[in-house]
C-alpha cells in the first residue's frame, strides 16, 4: 500500500526552493510513495513546471490560501490563519488523506496546530520532540524531549520514554529498546527530585530501562533512547549543533592558513569528505511530534533540499512501520502512577 506523505511547501527559510526539489528527489528514491504538496496552487505549480515536472497521480497539489510565517505567534496560526498550509498538511492527516505531514515552518505553530487539529493519544499527556542523535559507532540515539515541554513531571518522563521506545522500534526495528534517563551522574542518588521519581516509575515500568546517563553517553550510543525534559534537550541540543560548526570552521581556518596547509587539504581530502559525511547533521534532519493522533515531522528551518528529503523520509519511514499503532499499543502494556 502506498504511503502518502503531506508536504507543507510554503514553511521554512527558503520555502518552495527547497520543499519542492526534496519532494521530487524523495519520490524518485521511494517508489511506494506519493506527495501531497500543500501550499498556494499557482507558486506550487509553478515550481513543478520549473523542476520539469507536473501533477500526476504520485504527485498532487493541495491549495492553500495562507502561510504561516516564522515569525507568526502561535495564535496568528490558530485563530486568524485558518487556511494555512501547515494547517492544511495537518488536516490531511487528521481526515485519513495522509499518513503523515512534514513542515519546515514555525515550531510554536506546528506544535499547537498538531495538538489542536490531532489531539493527543489516549494516556499521552503531552507531546514531544523526538529526534535522532548520531553515536561514535555509527548508529544514532533517539532523544527526547527537544524542547515541546520545559517543566515536566515525573509521569510525562515516562510517557516520553514509551514513545521513544516506539519510535525506535518502528524505525530501527528495535523490540526492547534500552532507555535512559538523562542526569548529572549515574548514581541513583544524583539528580534533582523530577529526575529521582522518574527513575522509580522507568524501573517499575517493564521498559528497558538501563539507569541513568551522562552528557557524553548521548554520542557513546550507551542506550537507545535518551529521556529528558524539554529544557535539558534543548539545550543538549543547540549546544551540539554550536559545537560542531565551530569544529567545522576551526578546521576549515587550519587548511587555508598557506599553500603548505592548502596542499596538506588536498591530500587529505577524501578523509575530510569522509569525517564530514559522519558528522552532517542533514543526515539525522526531521524530529518527530510525538504523542500526537497522527505523524508529523518537523524539518529544521534552514534546511536544505536534501536535509528536507531526510525528513521526509522519516516521516515515511514512520508511517510504513506503524508508528501510531506502536505507541497506541504500549501504552496500555506499561504501568503509569493514577
Amino acid at each position: 500500500m502506498s504511503v502518502r506523505i503531506a508536504i507543507d511547501c510554503m514553511g521554512g527559510d527558503h520555502g518552495l526552493s527547497v520543499t519542492i526539489p526534496a519532494a521530487l528527489a524523495f519520490i524518485d528514491h521511494v517508489p511506494d510513495a506519493q506527495v501531497i504538496l500543500v501550499g498556494l496552487a499557482d507558486e506550487v505549480n509553478a515550481a513543478l513546471r520549473k523542476a520539469g515536472r507536473t501533477a500526476s497521480e504520485r504527485v498532487s497539489v493541495k491549495p492553500a490560501s495562507e502561510v504561516v510565517a516564522m515569525d507568526d505567534p502561535v495564535s496568528t496560526a490558530l485563530r486568524r490563519k485558518r487556511d494555512s498550509s501547515m494547517r492544511v498538511a495537518i488536516e490531511l492527516v487528521r481526515d485519513g488523506h495522509a499518513d503523515a505531514c512534514i513542515s519546515a515552518g514555525n515550531t510554536g505553530a506546528l506544535m499547537a496546530l498538531s495538538r489542536f487539529v490531532l489531539n493527543m493519544v489516549d494516556g499521552i499527556e503531552r507531546p514531544a520532540i523526538a529526534a535522532p542523535m548520531p553515536t561514535a559507532s555509527g548508529g544514532q540515539t533517539m532523544m527526547l524531549d527537544l524542547g515541546a515541554n520545559v517543566d515536566c513531571e515525573p509521569a510525562h518522563l515516562l510517557q516520553f520514554a514509551v514513545m521513544g521506545a516506539a519510535l525506535v522500534s518502528a524505525l530501527d526495528g528495535k523490540e526492547r529498546p534500552s532507555i535512559g534517563l538523562l542526569n548529572v551522574g549515574e548514581e541513583a542518588i544524583k539528580g534533582n527530585d523530577v529526575v529521582k521519581q522518574a527513575a522509580e516509575l522507568l524501573r517499575a515500568s517493564g521498559l528497558n530501562f538501563h539507569g541513568n546517563v551522562e552528557g557524553d553517553d548521548i554520542y557513546r550510543g550507551t542506550v537507545d533512547v535518551i529521556v529528558c525534559d524539554g529544557f535539558v534537550g534543548n539545550v543538549a541540543l543547540k549546544t551540539s549543533e554550536g559545537l560542531a560548526q565551530m569544529l567545522a570552521g576551526f578546521i576549515r581556518e587550519e587548511f587555508t592558513r598557506g599553500l603548505l596547509a592548502k596542499a596538506a587539504a588536498l591530500v587529505a581530502y577524501p578523509v575530510l569528505a569522509r569525517f564530514k559525511r559522519r558528522v552532517d547533521h542533514r543526515r539525522y534532519n526531521g524530529a518527530s511530534l510525538v504523542g500526537l493522533r497522527g505523524i508529523v515531522i518537523k524539518s529544521h528551518g534552514s534546511s536544505d533540499a536534501y536535509g528536507f528529503e531526510q525528513a521526509i523520509k522519516r516521516g515515511y519511514d514512520a508511517a510504513r512501520n506503524g508508528l501510531l499503532r506502536r505507541i497506541t499499543d504500549a501504552i496500555p502494556e506499561v504501568h503509569q502512577p493514577q
